[in-house]
């Protein structure tokens, strides 16, 4: 006979409502003060909520910033398939272009990045989020490129998500330089041109 699992008497119930207000409220702090001048008595105040319910799921704020970082850095981009890696790269890029210049997002990551140079917990966090979303791109982007015979079999995935995704982020992260109508189509071209020339 199944048993019905129940949480310890006298055990916190954490209520997801309130767990998502909390980080939508730490996403907010981070975009408008960064994380040097963040405070956990700031995020519980846009939340609606008391400090102790922030102290509940967390213990600092570093934990709590580095979990809340990681699950949004880590949310994988819906990968295309166009029928064709022209198709692929235009979708990809327009995804990405649009997070990236993500009101909050571009607020963010810049902040984010320079906090990292500081702090080797948020370095490793940032780094294996990336490293996990190049290496998922990579893999089915440039993998079915490969097999339908667009790209050369030897074509290195991780050398082309950094002409991919690189240049986008130098654009919009840090140049913060709009991008213009032809943009995009340009660097498909380049890109595709690059890695057919480069094997």
């Amino acid at each position: 006979m199944a048993t019905t699992k129940r949480a310890p008497a006298g055990a916190a119930v954490l209520r997801g409502d309130i767990t998502k207000a909390i980080r939508d409220a730490v996403m907010q702090e981070l975009a408008e003060v960064g994380y040097g001048r963040l405070s956990i008595e700031a995020v519980a105040r846009r939340a609606g909520v008391g400090k102790t319910a922030v102290y509940r799921r967390w213990g600092n704020k570093l934990e709590m910033v580095l979990e809340i970082v990681s699950d949004v850095a880590g949310r994988s981009v819906p990968l295309p398939d166009t029928g064709s890696f022209a198709g692929d790269l235009q979708l990809l890029m327009m995804i990405v272009s649009r997070a990236l210049q993500h009101r909050i997002a571009s607020q963010i990551i810049p902040d984010l990045m320079a906090e990292a140079s500081r702090n080797p917990q948020i370095a490793e966090t940032l780094q294996k989020a990336l490293r996990t979303h190049q290496q998922s791109v990579g893999d089915k982007l440039i993998g079915q490129a490969k097999a339908r015979g667009e790209l050369p079999a030897s074509t290195d995935p991780e050398v082309a998500v950094d002409l991919i995704l690189g240049p986008l982020y130098w654009r919009l992260a840090v140049a913060r330089t709009p991008l213009s109508d032809d943009y995009l189509d340009k660097m498909i071209t380049a890109v595709t041109a690059a890695l057919r020339a480069s094997n």
